[in-house]
This record gives structure tokens, C-alpha cells and sequence, in this order.
């Protein structure tokens, strides 16, 4: 598969340690796992999650004890892989809703800008597109004139670096003083605005390329630049 199914189903969760160890998960040297058999027993799925909370996974053919090789295969599409994939999505979702809490974006990164310009600005983000495929991504507006000041957004990094990648990164967009723009291209971590005016507008990764105090001067200016 394109995108790993695990980093679809745990996008915008976090784990807990307690309640992992209440659900089953065992404490390795390296973090936690948790396997059970899935599909009637045919197959069985293992999940491993690090101390740092990035997860991966096997599905394992119970007939050879071979990890399950056509999951991640988009060439293979028929029903019985689907049905294996289904079995196995149901089984993440499990273990999501077991272990994990929700947080509002993808990256910590970006749930840290998310707090502290509620603390600076009083302002949570809303989520105007509804069930859209761009629901997750969270606008920061004047409450006096709800002007935007700053877009949340996961995005493929093929849509900045055209590189063909299928992973996603959280960025920022936030408006700038058109003259800066240039200077403000050169500095890792900026890029031209995603799907916004490019002359008065840049994308900002959160993906800790800049520091959190170095996002957040760009927040402020792109604050005083709207009000």
C-alpha cells in the first residue's frame, strides 16, 4: 500500500501506557506489542509500538507462519486481500480506540503551535470543511473580523517537493509582508504558499525543522498582518 495502513488508522492519536498495558500490549526492551490471530483465525496480526509512539505491523499467513505480502500491494485489489485488509484495519481500530487518545493534528509539532497560540491569542482552530478530505485541517481566524491567520494543514510532501512521495507532513500557512517573501524562502523549512496567493502567503513545516519560538514569530506576524 501507498500510504502504511497503521499510519492511516493512528494519524491523529496518541498512545497511553496504561491503558495499552490494560488491553493486552507486553513491554519489550524497545516499547510495546500486541498480536492476536484475525479472519477466523487464518491470520495473524502483530503490532509494535515504540517508546516514542511510531507504529508498524505484520499480518502473518497462519497456513505457512509467512508475513501476508499481497496487504501491501495496491496491485493486488481482489476480494479476498480486501477482506484480509478490512480484518486487519478493524483490528488496528481496536486497538485505537483501547489505547489511544485523540489529538487534533498529526504531528506534535503541530498540536504544540496549536496550544501556545491559544495561550498567546485566545484562538482555537475551527474546521470548516466539514467530512471533506480536508476535514483535519484547522483554521486559526480573528474572533473580530475572522480573518485567517493561520492554516493547519497534512499534505502529501509531494505536493512541495514534487518527489512523487505518498507520506504527509503538517504545515502552517501564514501571511507575510510581500517584500520578505524571498528572504524568508531561503530559511529551511519555508516554502511558498500551498494552495494560497505565493506573493503574500508561505507554508511552514512542523515537522521540527524550525523551533517552536521560530514558528510562532512567524505566527505573530502573520497575526499583525491580518487584524
Amino acid at each position: 500500500m501507498s500510504v502504511p495502513i497503521e499510519e492511516t488508522v493512528f494519524k491523529r492519536k496518541r498512545f497511553v501506557a496504561e491503558a495499552m498495558e490494560k488491553f493486552g500490549f507486553v513491554r519489550t526492551g524497545e516499547g510495546f506489542v500486541y498480536e492476536a490471530d484475525i479472519l477466523g483465525g487464518d491470520f495473524h496480526a502483530v503490532v509494535t509500538v515504540t517508546e516514542k509512539g511510531c507504529v508498524s505491523g505484520r499480518v502473518i499467513d497462519n497456513m505457512n507462519e509467512e508475513e501476508y505480502a499481497p496487504l501491501r500491494m495496491d496491485s493486488f485489489n481482489g476480494g479476498y486481500v480486501n477482506s484480509v485488509r478490512h480484518a486487519y484495519e478493524e483490528f488496528l481500530g481496536g486497538v485505537a480506540e483501547g489505547c489511544c487518545k485523540e489529538v487534533v493534528f498529526a504531528s506534535d509539532q503541530a498540536n504544540r503551535v496549536a496550544e501556545l497560540i491559544l495561550y498567546r491569542y485566545s484562538v482555537s482552530p475551527d474546521f470548516p470543511w466539514g467530512q471533506s478530505q480536508y476535514a483535519g485541517d484547522g483554521t486559526f481566524r480573528h474572533p473580530e473580523n475572522n480573518k485567517w491567520f493561520a492554516l493547519i494543514m497534512n499534505i502529501r510532501w509531494n505536493s512541495l517537493l514534487k518527489n512523487g512521495s505518498e507520506e504527509t507532513v503538517d504545515i502552517v500557512n501564514l501571511k507575510i509582508d510581500p517584500k520578505q517573501a524571498a528572504e524568508l524562502a531561503k530559511r529551511p523549512g519555508v516554502f511558498p504558499a500551498y494552495h494560497m496567493n505565493k506573493k503574500s502567503w508561505i507554508t511552514v513545516l512542523l515537522n521540527e525543522t524550525l523551533s517552536d519560538g521560530e514558528v510562532m514569530n512567524l505566527v505573530d506576524r502573520s497575526f499583525n498582518l491580518t487584524k
